[in-house]
C-alpha cells in the first residue's frame, strides 16, 4: 500500500451546456429550467423567424444522479429549420426581420430585390447542423453573450444574424465531421454565397480564435504551431488541463509560453498512476475519469483525435445490502423516487424562501420535510436514503449541510448531453498527449505572483520568472488556503468570491486484483451503511476491468466520510473494502482474493490541490465563477481552472475549456494593447462602479410608469435636460396575433411582446437610453400601456435601447451629475466623484445583488423577476421630427448609437 504523493480529483460528474432554444412562433416552447433559483440559460438573440415551427426532441440528463447512470432525462427541445423557411423567397423572415434589421433604413420601397435581405441556403442539413452547434455550446438559432460582444454581426437581429448563424453552425459542422483536418475559411467560398464572406470571416475568425474548432491534438493542428513564437511571453501556472489547454492554444497564437508545474508530473487533478504486479497491470484514474456529456465534451474530441473509442457507462447498477444481499429492484425505485421528489420540493421551498434561500443549505431544507425518513418503512429503506444522499454529496463534492439550497444545482441547464464513458487506457492519455512539445518546467511551487501595468513577475522558491502576461490555473483549494501571494493583493471582490465559494472532497481506493472476481456486465455498483456519518464510505465502485487494462476495482469515498478518510490508515481502509467486497461475493461462492496493489488518494491533503472540485457552498453563487474568471492589472493577469467555469465547474471539460477561453482573451488583450486600446474583458473598476451608481440611482426614479422608470438632475427644470430611460423586461404575457396586419404599430408591438418572450426564464432585464426631460414627462403620458408606450419611443422619438455598456463612458458625466444633485453637491471630476467611496460595493450590497440572482419560474402569463443577464439591444429607427433632438443628444450618446451589447447590472 503505497499512497501517492500527487494525486488529483475525482471529475466523475459534469456539468453542462447552454442548452437554450427558441421557437419563434408565437407560441414560444421553452425548456424547464430545473433550477428555479438558479441564474438563468443565457438566452441571447433569437431569430426573428417565425418559420421556425417544428421542434426536434433532445435529451439531457440531469447532473442530480452523476455517480449512477441516469435513468430518466429532461427533455429540451430544438428548432425544426424547414427547407422552406430557410429559401431565398422567405418573404415572412425578411418582413419580421426588418423592425430588427435596419434601424436606420428609410421608408422606402426597393425596385427590385435585395439579396442582402435573403436567408442564405448552404445545404439541406440546416437543422442537423443546429443540433451539432448546440452541443458545442451555442444556441441553434441565437448569438451567444459574447458573440455580441466581440460584434460578429453589425447589427443585432434580422437577415444578417440569420444568415451569419446558419454559417456559424455549418462550420462547426463540418470540422466536427472530420477533427483530424484544418479547416479553412477557403473551404467554405463555394458553399457560401459571395455577399455573405464578410459574415464568414467574421463566424470563422470568432470560432478558430475561441477554440471551438481546430483545436486539439491532430497532425493537422499541431503543424499550426509556429516553430519560432513572434508574440509576447506568457507564463503559465499549473500544468492541468486549463493549463495545458491555454499553453498549446497560446503557442498556436505565437505567444512564448512557459509552464510552471509543482508537481513531477502534468495532469494536476487528472493522474492515471499505472499499477501492476504479478504479470498484471491496469491504469488507475485516482482523479477525473468519466468523460460526461460526449455529445459536445471538448476531451471526447481529443480522444477522437487520438483514434480511441470510448467506453459507455452501462445502466445497470445495483446496489447491495448490509447483508451482502442486492436491494429489491422495486423498493430501490421507491425510495429513488421519493429522493428525487424530495429534491423537487427543495426547489419549491427556495421558490417560496426568495432571497432567503440564498443563506440556507441543501441539507437543512431536506431535513426540514418530515417524509425524508417518513416514507421508509425499514431500516434499509433509510439506509437507501441516505446512499442518495451520499450520491449527492459525491456530485458536488460537499456537505449537504453546505451546498447552498439556491444554486447547488445552478449549472443544471448546460449539461452537454450524450454518454457517460470511460477513456480505454485512463485519461493520462489525454494529458500525455497535450503536453508533447509544451515547455514545462516541473517541481517549480510557485509563492509569489507580481503583476502590473509593465508585466508579471512569478516567484518559485528563488527563481523569479518575467513575462508580458501569467495565468493562474491552480485549484481554488489553493488560492482558498492563501500559498501563493499576489503583489499587489487580489481585488476585495475576488478575494470574497475565493472565500464563498466551496471547494470539496472526494477519495478513492484503488485495488489490482489477480483476476475478475465481480460480474464483468457491471461497470458500477453500490453498497449501502447504516451509519449516516459514513454513508459515503465506500458507497460506489466502478469497475475499470474492460477499460483499463487489468482486474482493477475503485471505490469512492464522499461526504463527511471523504474527510475521515484523509486519516485513516490505508490498510485499515483496504481491510474495510475487502470486508464489504466479500460480504456480496463470498455468499454466492465466489472468493474475493487479496488485491496485488493498493492505492489510497489524500486530495484534502495534496499541497497543490486541498481538495477535489468546487461547490456552490451556502452564501455563493454561479456569479462567484464568474468573478474568479476576472483578469487583474489590466490584463496582465488571468485565471483558468474549472472553479472559472460557471457552466461547467467541477468537470475535467470545464477545465479545459477555461484554458481555451483565457488563451482568446489574453490574445485579445494583446492585440487591444498593441493598438494603444485600453480593453479589459470585464468591465473596468470604473465602469463598475458607474453600474453600481446607476443602479442605485434607479432605485429611486425621479418618474415611473408601468416598466418605464426615469431619473434626472433634480436642480435642472429645463425641460431639455436630459434625462435617463430605463425599460424593464418581465417574463411575457402570452398574446396572439392572427391575423393581425404587419404594418409598423404591430411590428413594434411584436417586437417589445418578442423581447419579453426573449427573457422568459430569466429576471429582470434593463435596457437603457437617454432623452430629455420633458420626452419623458410626454412617454408617461402615452395611453394604451407599455406596448404603445414601446412603440412611441421607436415610432416617435426613434431612440435606440442599450445595455448599459452601450450608452458609453460619455454618460458617466450624466450619471455623476444626477447623483451628485442629489447628494447636495457639485461634482467636481469623474475621479472625485468615484474616489468618495460612496459607489464601492460593500459586502452587503454584493450579497444583494447576488440575492437578486435568486429566479423563480411561474407558469402563470405575469411576470416575474430574475437576474440580469448579457444580451442584445433594441434599435428603433429614427424619426426625422426627432432628428434634431438626437443631434442635441449626440454629445453626451457618444457610442452608444453604434453599440448593441447589454451588461450585467
Amino acid at each position: 500500500m503505497n499512497p501517492p504523493d500527487d494525486i488529483v480529483d475525482q471529475f466523475d460528474s459534469f456539468p453542462p451546456i447552454p442548452f437554450t432554444l427558441f421557437d419563434l412562433q408565437e407560441n414560444l416552447n421553452l425548456p424547464h429550467n430545473p433550477n428555479p433559483n438558479s441564474d438563468p440559460i443565457p438566452v441571447p438573440t433569437p431569430l426573428p423567424n417565425p418559420s421556425f415551427g417544428n421542434v426536434l426532441s433532445f435529451s439531457i440528463p440531469k447532473k442530480r444522479r452523476r455517480g449512477r447512470p441516469q435513468r430518466s432525462s429532461t427533455s429540451f427541445q430544438i428548432p425544426h429549420f424547414p427547407n422552406d423557411a430557410l429559401s431565398s423567397n422567405g418573404n415572412n423572415v425578411a418582413s419580421s426581420s426588418s423592425t430588427f434589421a435596419n434601424s436606420n433604413r428609410n421608408n422606402v420601397e426597393n425596385s427590385g430585390p435585395d439579396i442582402s435581405d435573403e436567408i442564405i441556403v448552404i445545404n439541406k442539413e440546416s437543422t442537423s447542423e443546429a443540433v451539432t452547434a448546440l452541443t458545442a455550446g451555442f444556441p441553434a438559432d441565437s448569438l451567444t453573450d459574447e458573440e455580441i460582444d466581440a460584434g460578429v454581426v453589425p447589427v443585432i437581429g434580422g437577415i444578417e444574424q440569420v444568415n451569419y448563424i446558419l454559417i456559424r453552425n455549418h462550420i462547426i459542422a463540418k470540422w466536427r465531421e472530420n477533427v483530424m483536418i484544418w479547416v479553412s475559411k477557403e473551404m467554405f467560398f463555394d458553399t457560401i454565397p459571395k455577399h455573405c464572406h464578410t459574415l464568414l470571416d467574421s463566424a470563422y475568425n470568432y470560432l478558430v480564435s475561441r477554440g471551438y474548432i481546430n483545436f486539439g491534438v491532430a497532425p493537422a493542428i499541431k503543424e499550426k504551431i509556429p516553430a519560432d513564437p513572434s508574440k509576447l511571453n506568457v507564463i503559465v501556472i499549473g500544468a492541468g488541463l486549463a493549463g495545458l489547454a491555454a499553453a498549446r492554444q497560446l503557442m498556436r497564437f505565437g505567444f512564448k509560453v512557459t509552464v510552471l508545474e509543482g508537481r513531477k508530473r502534468a495532469g494536476g487533478r487528472v493522474y492515471s498512476k499505472r499499477m501492476e504486479g504479478g504479470n498484471r497491470c491496469a491504469a488507475a484514474d485516482l482523479g477525473g475519469s468519466v468523460l460526461t456529456g460526449t455529445l459536445g465534451n471538448p476531451l471526447g474530441i481529443i480522444a477522437r483525435q487520438l483514434g480511441s473509442s470510448l467506453h459507455k457507462v452501462r445502466d445497470k447498477c445495483p446496489i447491495y445490502s448490509l447483508d451482502g444481499k442486492p436491494v429489491d429492484r422495486d423498493m430501490d425505485m421507491k425510495v429513488e423516487t421519493s429522493f428525487n421528489n424530495l429534491l423537487d420540493q427543495a426547489s419549491r421551498l427556495r421558490q417560496l424562501m426568495g432571497d432567503v434561500s440564498v443563506d440556507v443549505s441543501l441539507g437543512a431544507a431536506l431535513e426540514s420535510f418530515p417524509e425524508v425518513y417518513s416514507d421508509a418503512v425499514n431500516s434499509e429503506e433509510t439506509n437507501l436514503f441516505n446512499w442518495h444522499f451520499a450520491n449527492l454529496e459525491y456530485a458536488n463534492a460537499g456537505l449537504l449541510s453546505k451546498l447552498s439550497l439556491a444554486f447547488w444545482d445552478q449549472d443544471d441547464p448546460y449539461d452537454m448531453g450524450g454518454d457517460h464513458c470511460f477513456l480505454p487506457g485512463g485519461n493520462g492519455r489525454l494529458v500525455q498527449v497535450l503536453v508533447e512539445n509544451v515547455p514545462i518546467l516541473y517541481e517549480k511551487t510557485v509563492n509569489t505572483i507580481r503583476y502590473g501595468s509593465d508585466g508579471v513577475q512569478v516567484i518559485a522558491g528563488n527563481q523569479v520568472f518575467e513575462g508580458d502576461m501569467a495565468l493562474c490555473t491552480v485549484p481554488l483549494g489553493v488560492l482558498k488556503s492563501g500559498s501563493i501571494k499576489f503583489i499587489p493583493e487580489l481585488p476585495q471582490r475576488k478575494l470574497d468570491g475565493i472565500k464563498r465559494l466551496g471547494f470539496g472532497l472526494l477519495n478513492k481506493v484503488a485495488m489490482l486484483f489477480p483476476h475478475v472476481f465481480w460480474d464483468t456486465e457491471l461497470d458500477t455498483f453500490g453498497h449501502l451503511s447504516d451509519d449516516p456519518s459514513r454513508r459515503g464510505e465506500f458507497f460506489l465502485f466502478y469497475s475499470y476491468a474492460t477499460v483499463a487494462g487489468g482486474p482493477l476495482l475503485i471505490a469512492l469515498v464522499a461526504g463527511e466520510a471523504a474527510h475521515k478518510f484523509e486519516s485513516m490508515p490505508p490498510t485499515d481502509a483496504v481491510t474495510r473494502v475487502l470486508q464489504i467486497l466479500k460480504g456480496i461475493y463470498e455468499p454466492q461462492g465466489i472468493n474475493v482474493p487479496e488485491p496485488i496493489q493498493t492505492v489510497c488518494t489524500r486530495w484534502g491533503s495534496d499541497t497543490f490541490s486541498l481538495g477535489s472540485y468546487s461547490n456552490v457552498a451556502v452564501g455563493a453563487s454561479g456569479d462567484d465563477y464568474d468573478i474568479l474568471a476576472e483578469s487583474v492589472g489590466d490584463g496582465r493577469l488571468f485565471f483558468a481552472g474549472e472553479a472559472t467555469n460557471r457552466r461547467y465547474p467541477a468537470t475535467m471539460h470545464g477545465a479545459f475549456l477555461s484554458g481555451l477561453r483565457e488563451a482568446a482573451n489574453m490574445a485579445h488583450h494583446t492585440d487591444a494593447r498593441s493598438m494603444r486600446i485600453k480593453v479589459d474583458r470585464n468591465p473596468s473598476k470604473n465602469a463598475y462602479s458607474y453600474a453600481s451608481l446607476l443602479a442605485d440611482l434607479f432605485r429611486e426614479p425621479d418618474l415611473e410608469f408601468g416598466s418605464f422608470s426615469v431619473i434626472w438632475g433634480r436642480k435642472n427644470a429645463d425641460p431639455k435636460s436630459t434625462a435617463i430611460l430605463r425599460v424593464t423586461f418581465n417574463e411575457p404575457r402570452k398574446t396572439k396575433h392572427e391575423g393581425s396586419k404587419p404594418d409598423r404599430q404591430h411590428s413594434n408591438k411584436l417586437l417589445f411582446q418578442q423581447l419579453q418572450s426573449h427573457f422568459n426564464q430569466q429576471q429582470q432585464l434593463h435596457v437603457y437610453t437617454l432623452l430629455s426631460r420633458q420626452q419623458a414627462l410626454d412617454l408617461r403620458e402615452v395611453r394604451g400601456g407599455d406596448e404603445m408606450r414601446f412603440n412611441y419611443l421607436c415610432e416617435k422619438l426613434g431612440v435606440k435601447l442599450v445595455g448599459r455598456k452601450g450608452l458609453g463612458p460619455n454618460v458617466d458625466s450624466v450619471i455623476s451629475s444626477i447623483r451628485a444633485q442629489r447628494s447636495n453637491r457639485k461634482p467636481t471630476s469623474t475621479s472625485l466623484t468615484l474616489n468618495t467611496g460612496t459607489s464601492k460595493m460593500k459586502t452587503g450590497t454584493l450579497k444583494r445583488k447576488l440575492v437578486r440572482r435568486a429566479k423563480v419560474i411561474s407558469s402563470s402569463n405575469h411576470s416575474s423577476p430574475a437576474p440580469p443577464s448579457n444580451q442584445n439591444s433594441v434599435n428603433g429607427e429614427v424619426s426625422e421630427e426627432n432628428r434634431t433632438t438626437n443631434e442635441a443628444l449626440s454629445n453626451t450618446l457618444g457610442s452608444a448609437q453604434n453599440q448593441y451589447d447589454m451588461s450585467k447590472q
